[in-house]
């Protein structure tokens, strides 16, 4: 039968893709104006059906994505940049989808052009005159009033996007677009310069690059997560290959980006000291790849002139619940058992888990060093722990890890219960950028069977030939 075969899978995933994408024309997440036209509402029924369609579209999207890394799993390679591309391709002219942030995006570049403290208020203070209004209209719920939790390289490629778009909403919408697009390809090159470990390089791009959260959410929704992610993967590999200092700039910027990109930093000091070894390696690591993405978070703040409010707004998208943030959920719960105000005692309970998060990074540090772990899966594993342990937790925040766990151990089995998570995280926001309670039952239905699945047929060890395909890292490893 032809969907079992690799360019089965390919062309299945592709009718897949283009059921995303054209039932997103009527339920994705459209902009209360300045559509065009062209992304404006279509009534309820129809937007009933194309949420079906996009469904539909996605779980086709999911089967040939999950059946595709099987059979690279059993060793046949496969062209998976020309399915990457047939994947990808129908998602570039769509309206957003499964999130409204790319909205937040456009308006937060507008107040930087407009004058606005970006990390004093929220796209709200953009008035109908203003660069970006139209945007800032679109932003859901609590993140209208909220101010920006990104650094100012980010900020900057948003107000470019702006000024050379005006402000509307479809061009600008479609500006973020490549930038998403870049950062795809970022992935891409750094996933394949690290190797993938065991199994070579197709199987880390089927789960890193080919993954369809990551083309959900990074290219169809335009999350930065994903600019986030390239810098650190290749400031990591030029890591691995002894340009530690370039390492720490692209981390740097990446820092600049989302700020959970400084946890790079200590295992790029783990690669440093053990390159060099002693006391001095050890100082060297410590401080030095630090001392580089601060110079570099540093100047690029200065330059950018948007002040360094970023240093206090990184906890304000903590004050937002999200259901899959686990401590959030218990110290909430907890919190209504003991009083009438919850708060202190979910505060208390996210606090803890942080700290314990950074317990499990160190602990994951120590032994990369001690030479019992690889320190990109460390780092990997470290990011996985940091978003399991924080306070607020989106579906695409699971990405961070696992395309890094991708990079080197794709097919371990840490890999594979990323590669199920991450099938079930797909369903728990709608096209439309809504999170209703049927997604929830759905990616739980997936989870568990996804779950039992890789308990009862485990991939096989990589096959000679598979394992060729892995290129040499040359530092620390």
């Amino acid at each position: 039968m032809w969907a079992i075969s690799a360019s089965g899978c390919r062309w299945l995933g592709a009718v897949g893709s283009v059921g995303v994408a054209v039932g997103g024309w009527a339920a994705g997440t459209l902009p209360v104006r300045g559509g065009w036209g062209l992304w404006e509402p279509r009534g309820s029924s129809l937007a009933l059906a194309g949420g079906l369609l996009a469904y539909l579209g996605l779980t086709l999207l999911v089967a040939a994505w999950w059946r595709y890394g099987v059979l690279l799993a059993r060793g046949p390679r496969d062209g998976v940049l020309a399915t990457l591309a047939c994947w990808t391709a129908p998602l570039l002219l769509a309206p957003p989808l499964h999130s409204a942030d790319v909205y937040s995006y456009i308006a937060q570049g507008a107040m930087v052009l407009e004058g606005h403290d970006v990390y004093g208020g929220g796209p709200s203070v953009l008035g109908p005159g203003e660069l970006g209004a139209d945007a800032a209209a679109s932003v859901g719920g609590n993140w209208t009033d909220t101010p920006a939790p990104y650094g100012p390289v980010f900020l900057l490629l948003a107000a470019a996007v702006v000024k050379l778009t005006g402000g509307a909403v479809v061009p600008a919408v479609l500006g973020m677009r490549l930038i998403a697009l870049a950062a795809l390809a970022l992935i891409v090159w750094a996933v394949r310069g690290l190797g993938g470990g065991p199994g070579g390089r197709a199987g880390a791009l089927w789960l890193a690059a080919l993954n369809p959260l990551l083309l959900i959410h990074v290219v169809g929704g335009m999350h930065n997560d994903g600019l986030m992610i390239g810098l650190l993967l290749g400031g990591v590999l030029l890591a691995t290959r002894g340009r530690w200092v370039l390492g720490s700039v692209l981390v740097g910027l990446a820092v600049m980006i989302k700020s959970p990109a400084a946890v790079a930093l200590l295992f790029i000091g783990v690669l440093v000291a053990r390159r060099d070894g002693g006391v001095r390696g050890l100082v060297k690591g410590l401080v030095l790849p630090g001392a580089v993405a601060g110079a570099v978070a540093a100047g690029a703040t200065v330059l950018a002139g948007t002040g360094f409010g970023w240093l206090r707004t990184q906890s304000v998208a903590g004050s937002i619940h999200t259901a899959l943030s686990v401590t959030s959920d218990l110290g909430l719960g907890l919190g209504l058992l003991v009083g009438d105000d919850p708060a202190p005692v979910k505060g208390a309970v996210q606090t803890a888990g942080l700290a314990v998060a950074a317990v499990v990074i160190l602990v994951l540090a120590w032994r990369a060093w001690r030479g019992a772990l690889d320190p990109v899966l460390g780092l990997g594993l470290s990011l996985v722990a940091l978003v399991a342990l924080s306070p607020m937790v989106q579906p695409w925040y699971v990405l961070w890890g696992t395309a890094v766990v991708a990079a080197v151990a794709w097919r371990s089995r840490a890999g594979q219960v990323l590669a199920v998570v991450s099938a079930a995280l797909v369903y728990e926001t709608a096209p439309s950028g809504h999170t209703p309670w049927f997604g929830f039952v759905v990616a739980g239905a997936v989870l568990v069977v996804g779950l039992v699945w890789v308990r009862r047929d485990p991939w096989p060890p990589a096959a000679d030939g598979a394992a060729a395909d892995a290129a040499p890292v040359a530092v620390g490893r």
